[in-house]
């Protein structure tokens, strides 16, 4: 299976780059020092379509491919690991859902303007205070018909984008055993976004416990099928694990060039440290691991791009690009030495901000579950 890049998917990685140079990496100290997400860059992402990678061209979206998907992600990780996750949850959790199960009307109505830049992003709420990893076990939040709404009453935690967004895709006890998607505006009244939780990093990446008390909103809302949320929620992940591993990969790209030019201005013994062997395997280990990373990441996109099951592999890529990134950014900071410690050095944000990845849209432990559950059955 052959990953070179075709013409289209460099020039898109050209002005991703180039465009994330401007506008994102020179942003990331202060997104991080102040935890403000970067909404001028994100104004701008609209006319190149970064804001609708995974929504149909024919609501707007820019017909790009998963693999070019993964490029960007990558690319504004490089940048910005807030920036990165912000667009990432919006991108593959927040319209996902809509783009391959919604309506008609909620197409129209919710991603035509994400894609034209007339509206904030979007969200997805799983997680609750009791309900992790077992969503199927500790999921609480209910939402009953009455009438032709739902009423909805629950609470969920760790929802990214909540206080950008314009809508939140809910996951809800809808049937006996049963479990929905439903698209909620974020000015729905009885909504309650508390404010972002304080994090070790990730900082302009805004994250809210979301309160529901009697939210109602039309049953025309539901996604999909009711009863199918489980299902919808675990192939959205799927797709999201590939964007983690894309956005690690661009942790620890940017982690080992920081680490290199340190390393060839920094002296010791007379010499820089590059010199040194227990420098350049460092290095060499970075270099090599985001490699193969990177490889996993392409390999799972194209299999999503070619509808074929990606579950497995896109588990592995984002195991071992997590994990990847958690080491490079450490090692970088070794090669910085002290400095590295020191808010002054990128390199210390960049290892707070990959810390997540192991964690956050199943943890590497659950990743391991999916890869053996494929392997034995």
């Amino acid at each position: 299976m052959d990953f070179t890049l075709n013409e289209e998917q460099r020039m898109w990685q050209s002005a991703v780059h180039d465009f994330v140079s401007r506008e994102v990496k020179p942003k990331a100290k202060e997104v991080d020092e102040t935890g403000e997400f970067n909404w001028a860059a994100a104004k701008k992402m609209v006319q190149l379509g970064l804001l609708a990678l995974n929504i149909p061209e024919a609501y707007g979206g820019p017909g790009v491919d998963a693999v070019s998907a993964a490029i960007a992600i990558e690319e504004l990780g490089w940048g910005c690991g807030s920036t990165a996750l912000a667009v990432a949850a919006h991108n593959g959790l927040g319209t996902t859902p809509l783009a391959q199960w919604g309506s008609e009307e909620l197409k129209q109505r919710y991603l035509v303007p994400i894609a034209s830049g007339s509206a904030k992003l979007a969200a997805l709420a799983l997680t609750e205070p009791g309900a992790g990893s077992d969503l199927k076990g500790g999921v609480l939040t209910k939402a009953e018909k009455q009438g032709d709404e739902w009423v909805i009453n629950g609470n969920k935690m760790w929802c990214t984008n909540a206080g950008i967004a314009d809508y939140i895709v809910t996951l809800a006890r809808t049937i006996e055993l049963g479990f929905s998607l439903i698209l909620v505006p974020v000015d729905t009244p009885g909504l309650y976004i508390a404010p972002p939780e304080k994090k070790m990093g990730l900082k302009g990446s805004p994250t809210h416990a979301v309160t529901y008390e009697d939210v109602r909103v039309p049953r025309a809302n539901l996604i999909g099928e009711e009863g199918q949320g489980l299902h919808y929620t675990f192939t959205t992940l799927d797709g999201g694990r590939i964007s983690i591993g894309a956005l690690s990969v661009g942790l620890a790209r940017a982690a080992l060039e920081e680490a290199l030019a340190y390393a060839k201005q920094r002296e010791a013994f007379g010499k820089p440290i590059a010199n040194f062997q227990a420098i350049q395997w460092m290095l060499a280990d970075a270099a090599t691991e985001i490699e193969a990373a990177r490889l996993l990441v392409y390999r799972a996109a194209y299999l999503k791009e070619q509808e074929k099951d990606f579950s497995q592999a896109a588990a592995m890529a984002k195991l071992f690009a997590s994990e990847m990134a958690e080491r490079v950014c450490r090692n970088a900071i070794q090669v910085h030495g002290g400095y590295g410690y020191s808010q002054e050095y990128p390199v210390e944000r960049m290892y707070r901000d990959a810390r997540l990845m192991t964690i956050g849209e199943g943890t590497s432990e659950i990743q391991r579950m999916v890869i053996a559950r494929k392997l034995v059955e």
